[in-house]
Protein backbone atom coordinates (compact mmCIF):
# COMPACT_ATOMS: atom_id res chain seq x y z
CA UNK A 1 0.00 0.00 0.00
CA UNK A 2 1.12 3.78 -0.84
CA UNK A 3 1.38 6.19 1.62
CA UNK A 4 1.68 9.95 1.32
CA UNK A 5 4.43 9.26 4.67
CA UNK A 6 6.67 7.15 2.03
CA UNK A 7 9.47 8.32 0.17
CA UNK A 8 9.55 10.74 -2.37
CA UNK A 9 5.78 11.58 -1.17
CA UNK A 10 7.14 12.90 2.01
CA UNK A 11 10.12 15.05 0.20
CA UNK A 12 7.56 16.35 -1.88
CA UNK A 13 5.08 17.44 0.39
CA UNK A 14 7.51 18.74 2.46
CA UNK A 15 8.49 20.90 -0.06
CA UNK A 16 4.52 21.59 -1.20
CA UNK A 17 3.88 22.69 2.46
CA UNK A 18 7.27 25.03 2.51
CA UNK A 19 6.24 26.83 -1.11
CA UNK A 20 2.47 27.58 0.70
CA UNK A 21 1.57 30.81 0.46
CA UNK A 22 -2.39 31.54 1.31
CA UNK A 23 -3.37 32.12 4.57
CA UNK A 24 -5.94 29.05 6.47
CA UNK A 25 -8.46 31.21 7.29
CA UNK A 26 -10.34 32.94 4.20
CA UNK A 27 -11.06 36.11 4.25
CA UNK A 28 -14.31 37.68 2.25
CA UNK A 29 -12.07 39.74 0.51
CA UNK A 30 -9.29 36.96 -0.35
CA UNK A 31 -11.98 34.11 -2.05
CA UNK A 32 -10.75 34.31 -4.76
CA UNK A 33 -7.41 32.35 -4.95
CA UNK A 34 -5.03 32.43 -8.55
CA UNK A 35 -2.91 28.92 -8.49
CA UNK A 36 0.31 28.34 -6.83
CA UNK A 37 2.60 27.20 -10.55
CA UNK A 38 5.33 26.04 -8.48
CA UNK A 39 3.05 23.60 -6.17
CA UNK A 40 1.17 22.57 -9.09
CA UNK A 41 4.80 21.04 -10.60
CA UNK A 42 5.25 18.94 -7.42
CA UNK A 43 1.48 18.01 -6.89
CA UNK A 44 1.60 16.98 -10.52
CA UNK A 45 4.80 14.80 -9.88
CA UNK A 46 2.70 12.42 -7.34
CA UNK A 47 -0.41 12.70 -9.97
CA UNK A 48 2.33 11.51 -12.48
CA UNK A 49 3.34 8.60 -10.52
CA UNK A 50 -0.13 7.38 -9.24
CA UNK A 51 -1.80 7.92 -12.88
CA UNK A 52 -1.35 4.96 -14.33
CA UNK A 53 -0.82 4.10 -18.35
CA UNK A 54 -4.23 4.12 -20.31
CA UNK A 55 -5.59 6.93 -18.31
CA UNK A 56 -7.27 9.33 -20.47
CA UNK A 57 -9.81 12.09 -21.24
CA UNK A 58 -12.40 11.18 -23.71
CA UNK A 59 -14.27 13.77 -25.45
CA UNK A 60 -11.60 16.06 -25.14
CA UNK A 61 -13.02 18.09 -28.35
CA UNK A 62 -16.07 18.90 -26.24
CA UNK A 63 -13.76 20.75 -23.56
CA UNK A 64 -11.71 22.44 -26.31
CA UNK A 65 -15.17 23.41 -27.68
CA UNK A 66 -16.43 24.85 -24.13
CA UNK A 67 -13.40 26.71 -24.04
CA UNK A 68 -14.03 28.37 -27.44
CA UNK A 69 -17.13 29.55 -26.05
CA UNK A 70 -16.19 31.06 -23.17
CA UNK A 71 -13.12 32.74 -25.44
CA UNK A 72 -15.94 34.19 -27.07
CA UNK A 73 -17.94 35.71 -23.89
CA UNK A 74 -20.27 33.02 -23.10
CA UNK A 75 -20.79 31.74 -19.87
CA UNK A 76 -19.13 28.16 -19.52
CA UNK A 77 -19.89 25.63 -16.03
CA UNK A 78 -18.26 22.26 -16.07
CA UNK A 79 -20.13 19.88 -14.24
CA UNK A 80 -18.00 17.60 -12.45
CA UNK A 81 -18.29 13.75 -10.27
CA UNK A 82 -16.44 13.97 -7.43
CA UNK A 83 -14.60 11.05 -5.68
CA UNK A 84 -11.51 12.45 -4.07
CA UNK A 85 -9.08 15.58 -3.51
CA UNK A 86 -7.06 14.83 -6.67
CA UNK A 87 -9.86 14.47 -9.11
CA UNK A 88 -8.85 18.21 -10.26
CA UNK A 89 -5.19 17.34 -10.41
CA UNK A 90 -5.54 14.28 -12.74
CA UNK A 91 -7.72 16.13 -14.67
CA UNK A 92 -5.40 19.11 -15.43
CA UNK A 93 -2.55 16.89 -15.82
CA UNK A 94 -4.08 14.70 -18.40
CA UNK A 95 -5.97 18.01 -20.20
CA UNK A 96 -1.97 19.37 -20.61
CA UNK A 97 -0.53 16.46 -22.19
CA UNK A 98 -3.46 16.72 -24.99
CA UNK A 99 -2.31 19.69 -28.01
CA UNK A 100 -3.13 23.32 -26.36
CA UNK A 101 -4.80 21.49 -23.41
CA UNK A 102 -2.55 23.87 -20.93
CA UNK A 103 -4.39 27.09 -22.09
CA UNK A 104 -8.02 25.32 -21.51
CA UNK A 105 -6.96 23.70 -18.34
CA UNK A 106 -5.62 27.26 -17.17
CA UNK A 107 -9.27 28.57 -18.14
CA UNK A 108 -11.03 26.39 -15.17
CA UNK A 109 -11.70 27.93 -11.67
CA UNK A 110 -13.17 26.00 -9.20
CA UNK A 111 -15.80 26.34 -6.77
CA UNK A 112 -13.87 24.73 -3.46
CA UNK A 113 -15.27 24.82 -0.08
CA UNK A 114 -13.55 26.54 2.85
CA UNK A 115 -12.12 23.04 4.55
CA UNK A 116 -9.77 22.38 1.49
CA UNK A 117 -8.59 26.29 2.94
CA UNK A 118 -8.61 25.47 7.13
CA UNK A 119 -8.65 21.93 7.63
CA UNK A 120 -4.86 21.81 7.92
CA UNK A 121 -1.85 23.50 6.19
CA UNK A 122 -0.83 20.09 4.66
CA UNK A 123 -4.53 20.14 2.74
CA UNK A 124 -4.06 23.58 1.69
CA UNK A 125 -0.57 22.98 0.53
CA UNK A 126 -2.27 20.58 -2.24
CA UNK A 127 -5.51 22.41 -2.95
CA UNK A 128 -3.96 26.18 -3.43
CA UNK A 129 -1.67 24.40 -6.78
CA UNK A 130 -5.08 24.72 -8.66
CA UNK A 131 -6.92 28.46 -9.41
CA UNK A 132 -10.09 28.26 -7.06
CA UNK A 133 -12.82 30.59 -5.40
CA UNK A 134 -13.93 29.71 -2.27
CA UNK A 135 -17.24 29.43 -0.94
CA UNK A 136 -19.00 28.28 2.91
CA UNK A 137 -21.51 25.41 2.05
CA UNK A 138 -24.67 25.43 2.87
CA UNK A 139 -24.12 22.10 4.37
CA UNK A 140 -21.49 22.92 6.66
CA UNK A 141 -23.64 25.88 8.36
CA UNK A 142 -26.59 23.69 8.68
CA UNK A 143 -24.32 21.58 10.85
CA UNK A 144 -23.97 24.05 13.06
CA UNK A 145 -27.63 25.24 13.60
CA UNK A 146 -28.39 24.98 17.49
CA UNK A 147 -24.76 25.60 18.51
CA UNK A 148 -23.60 28.75 20.02
CA UNK A 149 -21.13 29.48 17.51
CA UNK A 150 -23.91 29.55 14.90
CA UNK A 151 -24.60 33.29 14.77
CA UNK A 152 -21.36 34.30 13.92
CA UNK A 153 -20.40 31.70 11.68
CA UNK A 154 -24.00 32.26 9.72
CA UNK A 155 -22.76 36.17 9.59
CA UNK A 156 -18.69 34.92 8.30
CA UNK A 157 -20.45 32.53 5.56
CA UNK A 158 -22.84 35.13 4.01
CA UNK A 159 -20.04 37.18 3.75
CA UNK A 160 -18.06 34.93 2.27
CA UNK A 161 -20.49 33.96 0.00
CA UNK A 162 -21.17 37.13 -1.60
CA UNK A 163 -17.65 37.75 -2.37
CA UNK A 164 -17.66 34.31 -3.81
CA UNK A 165 -20.74 35.27 -6.07
CA UNK A 166 -19.13 38.04 -7.27
CA UNK A 167 -16.01 36.87 -8.04
CA UNK A 168 -18.01 34.10 -9.56
CA UNK A 169 -19.60 36.53 -11.78
CA UNK A 170 -16.67 38.38 -13.18
CA UNK A 171 -14.94 35.37 -13.67
CA UNK A 172 -17.46 33.89 -16.04
CA UNK A 173 -17.53 36.75 -18.17
CA UNK A 174 -13.93 36.91 -18.09
CA UNK A 175 -12.99 33.95 -20.89
CA UNK A 176 -13.02 31.53 -17.57
CA UNK A 177 -14.93 27.98 -17.05
CA UNK A 178 -16.19 27.55 -13.62
CA UNK A 179 -15.61 24.08 -12.43
CA UNK A 180 -18.47 22.86 -9.95
CA UNK A 181 -18.96 19.30 -7.73
CA UNK A 182 -22.54 19.42 -7.55
CA UNK A 183 -22.65 16.36 -4.53
CA UNK A 184 -20.63 18.98 -2.76
CA UNK A 185 -18.37 16.12 -1.30
CA UNK A 186 -16.63 13.39 -2.49
CA UNK A 187 -18.57 9.81 -2.87
CA UNK A 188 -17.86 7.35 -0.54
CA UNK A 189 -19.81 3.87 -1.74
CA UNK A 190 -20.63 3.08 2.03
CA UNK A 191 -22.87 6.37 1.83
CA UNK A 192 -24.52 6.40 -1.05
CA UNK A 193 -26.13 10.12 -0.27
CA UNK A 194 -22.93 11.06 -1.11
CA UNK A 195 -23.85 11.00 -4.39
CA UNK A 196 -26.71 13.28 -3.99
CA UNK A 197 -26.49 16.50 -5.85
CA UNK A 198 -26.81 19.58 -3.82
CA UNK A 199 -30.48 21.60 -4.19
CA UNK A 200 -27.75 24.47 -4.90
CA UNK A 201 -26.94 23.34 -8.20
CA UNK A 202 -29.82 24.67 -9.95
CA UNK A 203 -28.90 28.07 -8.97
CA UNK A 204 -25.55 27.26 -10.75
CA UNK A 205 -26.87 26.00 -14.06
CA UNK A 206 -29.55 28.75 -13.92
CA UNK A 207 -26.86 31.42 -13.93
CA UNK A 208 -24.58 29.95 -16.73
CA UNK A 209 -25.29 29.60 -20.90
CA UNK A 210 -23.30 26.32 -21.45
CA UNK A 211 -22.72 23.23 -19.47
CA UNK A 212 -20.78 20.20 -20.05
CA UNK A 213 -20.94 17.48 -17.65
CA UNK A 214 -17.59 15.35 -16.94
CA UNK A 215 -18.15 11.51 -15.54
CA UNK A 216 -14.83 9.84 -13.97
CA UNK A 217 -13.99 6.26 -13.56
CA UNK A 218 -10.75 5.46 -11.26
CA UNK A 219 -9.71 7.42 -7.93
CA UNK A 220 -5.91 7.86 -7.01
CA UNK A 221 -6.43 8.87 -3.69
CA UNK A 222 -9.35 7.01 -1.67
CA UNK A 223 -10.95 8.21 1.34
CA UNK A 224 -10.25 7.13 4.47
CA UNK A 225 -13.14 6.35 6.35
CA UNK A 226 -12.08 8.79 9.52
CA UNK A 227 -13.39 11.72 7.32
CA UNK A 228 -9.72 13.61 7.97
CA UNK A 229 -8.13 14.25 4.41
CA UNK A 230 -4.53 13.99 5.71
CA UNK A 231 -5.25 10.39 5.93
CA UNK A 232 -6.25 9.58 2.42
CA UNK A 233 -5.37 7.13 0.60
CA UNK A 234 -2.54 7.43 -2.27
CA UNK A 235 -3.45 4.91 -4.62
CA UNK A 236 -1.97 3.61 -8.45
CA UNK A 237 -5.05 3.64 -10.90
CA UNK A 238 -5.93 4.13 -14.16
CA UNK A 239 -7.74 7.64 -14.59
CA UNK A 240 -10.87 7.99 -17.22
CA UNK A 241 -13.07 11.51 -17.88
CA UNK A 242 -15.49 11.64 -20.03
CA UNK A 243 -16.57 14.95 -21.36
CA UNK A 244 -20.08 15.10 -22.78
CA UNK A 245 -21.33 17.49 -25.41
CA UNK A 246 -21.66 21.15 -24.26
CA UNK A 247 -25.07 21.47 -24.16
CA UNK A 248 -27.92 24.26 -23.25
CA UNK A 249 -28.10 25.20 -19.58
CA UNK A 250 -31.71 26.86 -20.00
CA UNK A 251 -32.79 23.68 -22.02
CA UNK A 252 -31.19 21.50 -19.74
CA UNK A 253 -32.99 22.91 -16.41
CA UNK A 254 -36.06 23.68 -18.63
CA UNK A 255 -36.83 19.96 -19.25
CA UNK A 256 -35.62 19.03 -15.73
CA UNK A 257 -38.47 21.63 -14.39
CA UNK A 258 -40.92 20.08 -16.27
CA UNK A 259 -43.89 19.01 -14.54
CA UNK A 260 -42.81 20.28 -11.28
CA UNK A 261 -44.67 22.77 -9.46
CA UNK A 262 -43.15 26.01 -9.20
CA UNK A 263 -41.68 27.15 -5.86
CA UNK A 264 -40.25 25.82 -3.07
CA UNK A 265 -38.00 23.24 -3.33
CA UNK A 266 -40.05 20.80 -5.80
CA UNK A 267 -38.64 22.54 -9.05
CA UNK A 268 -34.91 22.28 -7.51
CA UNK A 269 -35.13 18.98 -6.42
CA UNK A 270 -35.93 17.78 -10.12
CA UNK A 271 -32.88 19.66 -11.41
CA UNK A 272 -30.43 17.79 -8.69
CA UNK A 273 -32.05 14.74 -9.66
CA UNK A 274 -31.90 15.06 -13.76
CA UNK A 275 -28.07 16.62 -13.15
CA UNK A 276 -27.32 13.31 -10.58
CA UNK A 277 -28.68 11.23 -13.10
CA UNK A 278 -26.77 12.84 -16.12
CA UNK A 279 -23.31 12.25 -13.69
CA UNK A 280 -24.04 8.41 -12.91
CA UNK A 281 -24.47 8.19 -16.93
CA UNK A 282 -21.30 9.57 -17.86
CA UNK A 283 -19.54 7.47 -14.69
CA UNK A 284 -21.11 4.61 -16.26
CA UNK A 285 -19.43 5.84 -19.70
CA UNK A 286 -16.04 6.02 -18.21
CA UNK A 287 -15.67 2.81 -16.18
CA UNK A 288 -16.50 0.78 -19.14
CA UNK A 289 -13.82 2.06 -20.88
CA UNK A 290 -11.98 2.23 -17.28
CA UNK A 291 -12.47 -1.92 -17.89
CA UNK A 292 -11.41 -2.13 -21.05
CA UNK A 293 -7.80 -0.51 -20.54
CA UNK A 294 -7.43 -1.94 -16.99
CA UNK A 295 -7.96 -5.73 -18.59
Amino acid sequence: MISIDDEPFRRITDQLIANSQEEQAVRSDRVFQPANLKSRALVEQIIDYLMLPGSRIEGFENLRELHRRALAGESCLLLVEHYSNFDIPCLFLLGKRQDGGDEIMNSIVAMAGSKLNEESRFVLAFTEAYTRIVIYPARALTALEGKPEFDAVRDRARSMNRSALREMIRVKNSGNIVLLFPAGTRFRPDKPESRSVLLETDSYIKSFRNILFVGIAGNTLVVNSSGDMEKDIPTQDVMVYTAGPVISSREFRDAARAGAPEGGDQARRAVAKAVEETLLKMHHQAEAIRQTISK
